[in-house]
């Protein structure tokens, strides 16, 4: 043993083992229960509490769920309620714990009826903790319960009891109500999106059948007495409200993932079927004129982003199916290959839904179902029925199979123009593009590529970038629009090419993000109507064939100033209307724009057609330079305000929510006039040209 004769040694011992009670566990490392403290797990606190409520009604025990948001109470964050008619949570002693079962639901881990027994078949929730890690990271929580006749009532603070649960009177009603103000020494400072919750709620309906949900934003709401009303709407005040209620399930859900796609066929595919008590099967589909798929996997209503054992049965079988007809019925050309799963895959909206009572997932978050009966229940289930929909509806399978012929073709085009790019990439040795102004560096961690407008702005970006770790890409106009491209078709496109090349990953079955030659790729368009389309354009590039690079955090938005303001010797940039008056020195618009017509008229030049303005404001000379793009901008200017690290402003591009971002690329960059005009017109005032 080494000697350690004096040395100063830490000491550690059985003392220093510190054993975590209760819900302590949850309030020392939130980020283990519900991922993270950001607004993901802030909101994912509603969702836990929901999920609840939804189960009871996948159960056939409740026909109606609300959430209300309301506003903060006593220096707490925004508390929300949770009402379901449900049976209501039992309220009797439990044997093991010896207190009521309310209070070991919402005070103990790993405790609830989903383990097993009568109470639930099926359910979402798999190891009793949702309720009780809601009431651990809450500052305040309280739970009624309308059940057995009577009416009962617990508080708890950071998940201890105040009291022991208390019978307030007689209720006729069934049900269960949580409200709960998530806390801010966990949270910080954060508020609820309404839209997001929105959003999440509709998807729940459809997976649903017959159950009402209802989402209220009441935070502004002056009056309502919260002890004495069941749900919300009774009060009568007018907040903003939406509710849902789907009869047709998920051709309900099919139906609306289309509505501004042009289908392929009319009717839509559907089937539900149990294969024993406690599993099943629901599917729906319908093929759309486009060329992405829209495949949605949920299990147990929870929804599977990375798809699973469910989504491999659902392929296997529409391959095989597919296949069967067309050569049965000499769709398919002798001198054709079989269909392959990217062929059937083109063009068509899915959603895939497994209820399976004990159901296993691949880690904590459930992105990914592993249960390996899944797939044999899919695909028998979904196989046999989808066979007899094509054999009872002639028409539309003849359009299925057309569709998926012309994918095919596609394809095979697609690759022989890809294999011919890499050729000819490989005789040049990859050669990159002889337009971008490549870093130094080799590190891609410290590397950055910006996408710059135009040759004028390429140039003094050049000029103004650091050379060891910053690269300039400039495109000249307005790139392929690639919402309905195939890949041979973008690869045709030079800027496009010159683009994928820069990247270094390749594109389709190729891309590799480890052969990302920048971390940092950075979009940088003017701040105007152009710009903004061209942004747009490259951002459904990125969204459509580089997913990953969006969901790695290496898609970035640089947000060049508007305004380059002098007072004096003093040089100021103004990203806004509102930054340029303060600096300025007045919250007047229209008392600036006075000053400079005055000063306009006074060299008989129109305001509107000047670069610069000066202005005279309580005898100091202001001089007001507008930019109307990047290229206006010299190279000091620019990389004092766009590039340097120290100074620049940049948004990073993520996905919060891939369905609602694949509708509205659908609607931004697809066919369909009317919905595109509707849309702008909807949400004009919502945007802004910094994204």
């Amino acid at each position: 043993m080494a000697e350690t004769k004096g040395k100063n040694t830490s000491h550690y011992s059985a003392a220093d083992i510190q054993v975590l009670e209760g819900l302590e566990p949850v309030r020392k490392r939130p980020g283990m229960y519900i991922g993270t403290t950001g607004p993901d797990g802030f909101h994912h606190l509603v969702t836990e509490v929901f999920d609840n409520s939804r189960d009871e009604a996948m159960g056939g025990f409740a026909t109606d769920i609300e959430i209300t948001l309301l506003p903060a109470v006593d220096g707490d964050l925004e508390r929300v309620r949770v009402v379901d008619n449900g049976r209501g949570i039992p309220v009797d002693v439990h044997k093991q714990t010896k207190v009521s079962a309310l209070e070991t639901i919402m005070t103990t881990l790993h405790a609830g009826g989903k383990f097993g027994g009568e109470g639930y078949k099926v359910s979402g929730g798999l190891h009793g903790v949702g309720a009780s890690v809601v009431n651990a990271l809450s500052s305040w929580c309280q739970v009624e319960v309308h059940r057995d006749g009577g009416r009962y009532v617990q508080e708890y603070q950071r998940g201890k009891k105040k009291a022991a649960v208390k019978k307030l009177g007689a209720s006729q009603r069934t049900g269960t109500i949580v409200t709960f103000a998530p806390d801010e020494e966990i949270f910080g400072k954060q508020t609820f999106d309404f839209n997001r919750l929105v959003n999440h709620m509709r998807q729940q309906a459809y997976l649903v059948k017959g159950l009402r949900i209802s989402v209220i934003d009441a935070r502004a709401a002056k009056k309502c007495d919260l002890d004495t009303v069941f749900y919300f709407r009774e009060c009568g005040v007018d907040a903003p409200s939406h509710s849902f209620y789907f009869e047709g399930g998920l051709r309900s859900l099919v139906k609306f993932q289309n509505q501004v796609l042009k289908p392929v066929h009319k009717n839509i595919f559907y089937v539900e079927k149990k294969t024993n008590e406690y599993e099943s099967a629901e599917i729906a589909l319908q093929y759309v004129d486009d060329i992405a798929s829209r495949v949605l996997p949920f299990a147990n209503n929870i929804y599977n982003s990375e798809g699973g054992t469910h989504i491999t049965g659902f392929k296997t079988a529409l391959t095989r199916t597919l296949n069967n007809y067309g050569r049965k019925n000499n769709l398919i050309k002798e001198s054709e290959d079989n269909f392959t799963g990217e062929d059937v895959l083109e063009g068509l909206t899915a959603v895939v839904s497994v209820k399976i009572r004990e159901i296993q997932f691949e880690g904590q978050t459930k992105a990914k179902l592993g249960t390996v009966e899944a797939r044999g229940i899919v695909e028998s289930v979904f196989g046999e029925a989808f066979e007899a929909f094509l054999e009872e509806n002639p028409d539309d399978a003849r359009a299925i199979v057309g569709k998926v012929v012309l994918a095919l073709k596609a394809r095979k085009a697609a690759k022989a123009a890809k294999d011919s790019v890499l050729r000819k990439g490989a005789l040049e040795g990859f050669a990159l593009p002889g337009k971008l102004a490549d870093c130094q560096s080799k590190d891609a961690s410290e590397s950055e590529l910006f996408i710059v407008e135009g040759d004028s702005a390429g140039g003094t970006a050049k000029q103004g970038r650091d050379r060891r770790t910053q690269a300039v890409l400039p495109l000249r106009g307005k790139i392929l629009n690639v919402e309905r491209a195939r890949l041979d078709r973008m690869l045709d496109s030079a800027e496009i090419k010159a683009l994928i090349i820069a990247l270094g990953t390749a594109i389709g079955d190729t891309f590799d993000l480890a052969r990302l030659r920048y971390h940092k790729v950075i979009i940088a368009t003017d701040a105007d109507v152009d710009g903004a389309h061209i942004r747009t354009l490259l951002l459904t590039l990125f969204f459509r064939h580089f997913r990953s690079l969006v969901d790695n955090g290496h898609i970035y938005i640089a947000q060049p100033p508007l305004f380059k303001i002098k007072k004096g010797k003093e040089i100021f940039y103004a990203y806004s209307d509102e930054e340029r008056n303060k600096i300025v020195g007045t919250a007047d618009v229209s008392d600036i724009e006075e000053l400079e017509s005055d000063e306009a008229a006074a060299a008989d030049t129109p305001a509107v057609e000047e670069k610069e303005e000066t202005v005279t404001k309580k005898s100091n000379k202001i001089s007001i330079q507008r930019y109307k793009g990047l290229g206006e901008m010299n190279a000091e200017e620019l990389k004092e305000t766009t590039m340097d690290i120290a100074n620049r402003i940049l948004k990073k591009v993520t996905v919060d929510d891939a369905q609602d971002a694949d509708k509205v690329f659908d609607v931004l960059m697809g066919t369909d006039v009317p919905a595109r005009k509707s849309f702008i017109q909807s949400n004009a005032q919502k945007a802004t040209l910094d994204i």
